[in-house]
């Protein structure tokens, strides 16, 4: 049933929705007429399209980016991590604290200096890297895989945080995928989609590279993600990056390794008796998950202990591990 209105209510109703349908015209063609005026230099930027280079080398391999498909999966990498500025910043500064732990292993364990580039996208640099699916760490391990390849998983004690076991873990995966397909970007491949997908798609489509192979979307994606990871690694500046040495994180320095045996390790205890907190322990230490830990077995874990002075650095005091990352 319809109410009563006064005809006074109506008249004011009616001079409100007029008075607000002249101020927004007007707004609009202030608006219309400001940007009609407004020089084009006032863009906050330009966006533009890096170049897509003609090859690359890979682990010791040219790949011949003229070929149309491959130039145009390169580009969208490229672009993506032009244009991603948060991510690409994050791998340039905690790439100079972790590459000079992990560059050593790869290269004392005959693995080639590029696949450091695989660690890079699998975190983005990140060593509490986590997936939804339960990935973790640097190389971003499966629990199942991490144990096969011996390391400690549990809710007190995680190795695949533990930049040095894990990296080897790593490494002996990547060299048993490598004796079968004699390729560093199948290898590759397989490490994100498993040996027995890439195993059926090449015998299916006759091809013995993962780069002929037409793979899941991610894992075609991936393997130029690391290309380019690559490419802004060699050059940042070129990609728009200028960062100095004093953007980079340093790596943190240890005063001493303890050896621990103990049956109940006591995190806490340890930290404290080193003039320290757990949180800064387990910093330098990313494996441990508890403040305590069960270890009937007596199994000895290496402890690194934290340099004080290295915990409150000047980043003026930076320097950069590659110092084509930085700007002068």
């Amino acid at each position: 049933m319809l109410k009563y209105i006064p005809i006074k209510t109506l008249i004011s109703c009616t001079a409100t929705v007029g008075t607000f349908l002249i101020c927004t015209h007007l707004l609009q063609s202030h608006q219309s007429s400001s940007m009609q005026n407004s020089p084009r230099s006032e863009v906050p930027y330009n966006v533009t399209s890096p170049e897509v280079p003609t090859t690359m080398e890979f682990a010791g391999e040219k790949i011949d980016l003229t070929r149309s498909d491959l130039r145009e999966r390169m580009d969208r990498e490229i672009l993506t991590f032009t244009y991603s500025h948060i991510n690409t910043q994050l791998m340039l500064k905690r790439a100079n604290r972790i590459l000079p732990i992990i560059e050593p292993i790869l290269r004392s364990q005959g693995i080639p200096d590029d696949i450091k580039y695989l660690m890079i996208i699998e975190s983005n640099g990140d060593i509490y890297a986590r997936s939804s699916v339960g990935a973790s760490g640097l190389w971003q391990f499966m629990p199942a895989t991490a144990k096969q390849y011996g390391l400690i998983v549990n809710n007190e004690i995680d190795e695949r945080y533990n930049i040095e076991k894990a990296t080897r873990a790593a490494c002996r995966y990547l060299k048993s995928s490598y004796s079968k397909y004699g390729d560093w970007l199948t290898v590759a491949a397989s490490y994100n989609t498993g040996n027995n997908n890439v195993n059926k798609r090449m015998a299916a489509q006759e091809e013995s590279k993962a780069i002929n192979l037409s793979l899941l979307p991610e894992t075609s994606r991936y393997l130029f993600r690391l290309l380019t990871a690559k490419l802004i690694f060699s050059d940042p500046a070129r990609y728009g990056f200028l960062l100095k040495s004093s953007d980079l994180y340093p790596p943190i320095a240890m005063s001493d390794t303890l050896e621990v045996d103990d049956a109940v390790i006591n995190f806490t205890k340890i930290a404290k008796g080193h003039g320290l907190n757990y949180l800064q322990l387990r910093d330098a230490n990313p494996w441990i998950r508890s403040t305590s830990a069960k270890n009937p077995n007596r199994k000895k874990f290496k402890i690194n202990i934290p340099d004080k002075t290295s915990l409150h650095y000047n980043p003026a005091d930076t320097k950069a591990h590659n110092s084509a990352w930085v700007i002068k």
